[in-house]
């Protein structure tokens, strides 16, 4: 299973573990993703996705009307 959210597109992105002694590794930094079962507005259907937590905190946000 590809790390990667099906709505923003976010990726595992690399940097360094650094221990006390400042000798650096190579790690990855993966984003947070949760398996979601989600509603399509338009034809009604239910699709479940693999999307990172950010993404759904948009999604779920109520939209403003004025």
């Amino acid at each position: 299973m590809a790390r990667v959210c099906q709505v923003t597109g976010k990726k595992p992105s690399t940097g360094n573990n650094v221990s006390h002694s400042v000798r650096r590794t190579k790690r990855r930094f993966l984003p947070n993703l949760q398996k979601k079962r989600i509603k399509d507005p338009i034809t009604g259907r239910v699709i479940k996705m693999l999307v990172s937590t950010s993404a759904l905190r948009t999604m779920m946000k109520p939209s403003r009307k004025k």
